[in-house]
């Protein structure tokens, strides 16, 4: 049986395996040092961070909501744990389920009103946030390059076999 690193596609003359999980180190521990700043920022009062996601994330859905499931693509949070936290949000008048249109059994989740204008309120001010630790660093070539990248990787991981054994 073959190992795992064997199973994986051959990689392209592009990047070596080094110059990769190099990158990908730097990119990892950039979101942590970032995450860390965001997280310190006065402006989650009202909502948490993953919160603020999950709210952000269905303001920019069609008809603005979701299943669930496909909400869970977007977000880094167990679909267990989704599901709690849109049962909370619920409760709290931020997003509401509605029978999806297409299925009886389905159920989509969108925001409320106060949903979308507390989403509204808090991303303006961690807009400001992003502008001053991301745009502070960057100037507007190298943040079009950085964003054109990033899409491109993003993008990229629908189309490249998952390793043996994974579930991605």
């Amino acid at each position: 049986m073959p190992s795992p690193t064997t199973a994986l596609p051959a990689v392209h003359d592009r990047a070596t395996t080094r110059e990769a999980a190099e990158t990908w180190e730097s990119l990892f521990r950039t979101q942590v040092a970032l995450m860390r700043r965001f997280q310190a920022d006065d402006i989650w009062e009202e909502l948490t961070m993953r919160e603020y996601d999950v709210l952000f994330t269905l303001s920019t859905c069609p008809q603005g909501g979701t299943r669930l499931r496909d909400l869970n693509e977007f977000v880094l949070i167990s679909q267990p744990s989704l599901s709690r936290m849109a049962e909370r949000l619920e409760q709290r008048g931020l997003v509401e389920r509605v029978p999806a249109p297409d299925d009886a059994r389905g159920t989509i989740v969108r925001l409320t009103p106060e949903g979308a204008r507390l989403q509204k309120e808090i991303g303006r001010r961690h807009v400001r946030t992003i502008s001053a630790y991301v745009g502070g660093a960057l100037d507007a070539d190298e943040l079009a390059t950085l964003k054109g990248l990033l899409d491109k990787l993003r993008g990229a991981q629908e189309h490249l076999p998952a390793r043996e054994g994974s579930e991605a």
